[in-house]
């Protein structure tokens, strides 16, 4: 293939790790490298993860293809060649041990302005089993279409007959130590072991040891590089429209996240569920790989010929004991094996050795409509994969010395099948934690439990089953429906009205089956149609020792659940449970702080004649915590419903020191305190002279707080108002002339809650028709744009100044509007403020 190139930029923002291995990904599975994906998408992790912690910059990830190797980089903005590597010794990741162990080679370049790390992996070998680039080796290599070890040439050249099986198990073993070591491991725990990082002297893992070795070499390197060819199917391919322009040279530049655009989740948990590989059972697993397949299908061909039968299976073992049909000819494949499980074989199966049999009461037999049978059972290290099997229709076709030929075939078959089985486990296993890895990204992304249910059911649905709901676990221990979820859309309202009315909820202490969409109503069931009878699944959400919710999964009836989409499902549920959980802790903290925030700030805002009042509150951050600002507007007389000529006003805006539970118990005490005070009639002076003791007397709980607190004085039939008002600590107010002028309009004084004994003074304010006073606390002042404050060189009195001749609500968007505008990040402390206009 040509040299290629691709690269994308990335931020230095956590998200942009699962936007890094989406890209490359994609990258290689258009280049039709499935194989080498899932160490690439790894390695790549832990770089773009080193590039965000240490570097703290953006990076840039390449993707180069040349001759025989993709070479992956990731580079950073930090050039520093002192690079610290916490990670090298570390268990946790985030180092470079990891990438020693997948790739074949790795390094660290560097230029005046960034830094590099690089890893190599060799281009996977074509599905003909020949790897690139061997020169004489590949004149040697046996493909999927060569002849079967018993008829290959022997090492010393000489076309041999059948080869003995303790000899064919040597040669394997001699020619792939590390998968033959991978294979009883995998037989006694149940496990694929990791054994990338082992390399021969020849520097590939393999040392070929004869002709049979390089065949059982070559045909597991074509079943593993089929089965990666089977799920490139399903993945998306890469479009130049997703990603960027593509230079006449093949490269690609990328700014930016890489969303997918769907509207609910932007295209992540569909991402997440393409990308990563099948977990089928265990006779699916071979079943879904092509080179595998061609084996079997080989081997009954085989079967047919040596024997001269009418009819040949290979049967498979699945982790449940039941048997189904891998491969099947001539008779044999018009039968259906229906509930055939190893329990119901006989003797001479269950102890490792072919038979023969001409009883029709034979378990294979009988499934078979055969009245004559002979079957051999494929092993691996002891435990029975299957079993190959010849039939015919005529009693008695089949003797001892037909036995002993089928029990050599399938002691040659056994090996290839186990070697194939084994890298396709480990493909699903790396597919497995290529899975939960961005569901677990994708769960700890978002805060909002409505989208956490979502991204639940999309992540399940297809990858896992055809639909899924969400129930939630109140106090009462109901479970009630919330979120619903089909792959086929137009059935999402159906299946909702089926799982609403289902007489019995899902079970909410263990996973287990659930029959509650056969509980519903006939006419409910009906308009469901087949969804009515699929089967469920139920996994409970438990998070911190209590039940929250369940997941419910289905699939139609008769497409059982594999043990493993199970395994993967209850995974799943453990990390979706703490997912919905924060955010279900996170949506009560909000709600909380939200209603203690409203408390804490006037229900309304009084008229008062000759005036225009516009207040404006704004606080930062997500709403999670109560902030410190605060404003007011009351009447001192306690609100009449008609204002007279005594009637008399006061306002504050004040600013506590911090935010949380402590500065809401200090704003809490002020806003309340001021119009007690007020309402006995004491002035602006003593009543910010109480309010300061007050706040000494709170000892260590107390909080500094700057307050504007003044007293308006309505003059009907005059033109404007008197204010009398007090600034202590705080921004001074400005008062806007109708030619354009701005002054301040008050004296800087202490604020409350250092010093004791302080006493207070009012300045006086006339504000004539068209005049503007503003009031504002420092989130407005000292709103930031890097080294700029808005504050800054008279800014805030240019901007007001720029309001001549608007009224007092004009006035109050427009300053809103410029503190949101004036730097590209949300400001990060809170916005309040009063503007009062003589009218």
């Amino acid at each position: 293939m040509d040299r290629q190139t691709v690269s994308a930029t990335f931020p230095s923002v956590a998200t942009a790790v699962a936007d890094a291995r989406r890209f490359v990904r994609r990258v290689l599975a258009d280049w039709d490298m499935d194989e080498a994906i899932d160490d690439a998408v790894l390695a790549t992790s832990e770089l773009a993860t080193n590039a965000i912690a240490y570097a703290g910059t953006s990076f840039e990830v390449s993707c180069r293809l040349t001759a025989g190797e993709i070479q992956v980089e990731v580079r950073d903005l930090h050039p520093t060649r002192a690079i610290e590597m916490p990670g090298v010794t570390a268990s946790s990741g985030r180092g470079l041990p990891s990438i020693a162990r997948l790739a074949d080679s790795w390094g660290v370049s560097y230029d005046k302005r960034s830094k590099g790390v690089w890893f190599r992996l060799p281009q996977p070998a074509p599905s003909d089993g020949a790897a690139p680039g061997d020169g004489a080796d590949d004149a040697e290599a046996v493909s999927p279409d060569s002849p079967r070890l018993e008829e290959g040439p022997a090492e010393t050249g000489e076309t041999g007959g059948p080869v003995d099986i303790d000899e064919t198990i040597e040669a394997f073993e001699a020619a792939d130590p590390i998968g033959a070591a991978a294979a009883s491991e995998t037989a006694e725990t149940g496990e694929v072991p990791d054994v990338r990082d082992v390399r021969t002297p020849e520097g590939n893992g393999i040392a070929p040891h004869g002709a049979q070795a390089r065949a059982a070499q070559s045909r597991a390197a074509a079943a593993q590089a089929a089965a990666a060819q089977a799920a490139s199917a399903r993945r998306p391919d890469l479009r130049a429209g997703e990603f960027g322009e593509t230079a006449g040279d093949g490269r690609m530049t990328v700014e930016g996240r890489m969303d997918g655009g769907d509207p609910t989740m932007g295209g992540e948990a569909r991402t997440a569920a393409e990308g990563a590989a099948e977990v089928p059972a265990a006779g699916d697993r071979l079943l879904r790989s092509p080179a595998a397949r061609e084996s079997l299908e080989d081997a009954v061909g085989s079967v047919r010929e040596v024997l001269d039968a009418e009819g040949a299976a290979v049967l498979l073992t699945e982790r449940d004991g039941r048997l189904i049909m891998g491969a099947s000819s001539g008779t044999a494949g018009e039968r259906s094996l229906g509930e055939l499980s190893v329990v119901s074989l006989g003797p001479d199966a269950r102890a490792g050795s072919p038979w023969v049999s001409s009883d029709t009461s034979d378990p294979i037999a009988a499934a078979l409509k055969a009245r004559s049978l002979a079957a051999a059972p494929l092993e691996s290290q002891g435990r029975l994969t299957g079993l190959l099997v010849a039939v015919s229709s005529a009693p008695g076709r089949f003797d001892a010395a037909d036995g002993v030929r089928l029990g050599r075939l399938a002691d040659e078959m056994s090996l290839s099948l186990e070697k194939a089985r084994v890298g396709e486990l480990e493909r699903s296993w790396r597919g497995w934690l290529s899975f939960v890895a961005e569901a677990s990204d994708l769960l700890a992304g978002t805060l909002d439990q409505e989208r956490t249910m979502a991204l639940v059911a999309q992540l399940v649905v297809p990858r896992l089953a055809t639909w899924c709901a969400v129930y939630t676990v109140g106090d009462s221990g109901k479970a009630d429906l919330a979120y619903v979820w089909h792959a086929d859309e137009t059935r999402s309202d159906a299946l909702r009205e089926l799982l609403a009315h289902a007489d019995v909820g899902p079970p909410t202490d263990d996973p287990g089956p659930w029959n509650g969409p056969g509980t519903a109503p006939e006419e409910i069931r009906a308009a469901a149609g087949p969804t009515a009878t699929d089967q469920a699944y139920a996994f409970p959400l438990i998070a911190r020792g209590r039940r929250i919710g369940v997941i419910v999964i289905g699939r139609p009836a008769g497409d059982r659940f594999p043990r493993s989409a199970v395994e993967l499902a209850e995974e799943l549920s453990r990390r979706a449970a703490l997912a919905v959980d924060n955010a279900r802790l996170f949506s009560a903290q909000t709600a909380m702080s939200s209603a203690l925030q409203r408390s804490l700030l006037p229900p309304a805002i009084p008229d008062i004649p000759g005036l225009e009042v516009a207040v404006v509150y704004e606080p930062a951050g997500e709403g999670s915590e109560v902030g410190g600002d605060f404003y007011d507007v009351f009447d001192t007389a306690g609100g009449p419903a008609t204002p007279t000529p005594a009637s008399r006003w006061r306002f504050a805006i004040g600013d506590v020191c911090g935010t949380g539970p402590e500065a809401a118990a200090v704003t809490g005490l002020a806003r309340h305190a001021l119009r007690i005070l007020s309402a006995e009639d004491m002035s602006v002076p003593e009543v910010l002279t109480r309010l300061n003791r007050l706040i000494l007397g709170e000892g260590e709980r107390g909080r500094l707080l700057t307050l504007l607190h003044g007293e308006i004085t309505a003059r009907p039939r005059r033109d404007g108002v008197t204010i009398r008002l007090t600034s202590a600590g705080h921004p001074p107010p400005l008062v806007l002339d109708p030619d354009g002028g701005v002054r301040e309009a008050a004296s800087p004084q202490p604020l409350l809650g250092v010093f004791d004994g302080v006493d207070f003074h009012t300045d006086t304010v006339q504000l004539r028709r068209g005049e503007v006073l503003l009031c504002v606390t420092d989130g407005v002042t000292e709103r930031r744009d890097g080294a700029r404050l808005l504050g800054d060189g008279h800014g805030l009195e240019k901007l007001l100044a720029g309001c001549t001749g608007l009224s007092a609500g004009a006035v109050a968007a427009r300053i809103q509007r410029a503190v949101r505008d004036f730097g590209p990040e949300p400001s990060n402390d809170d916005v309040a403020l009063i503007v009062l206009r003589a009218s």
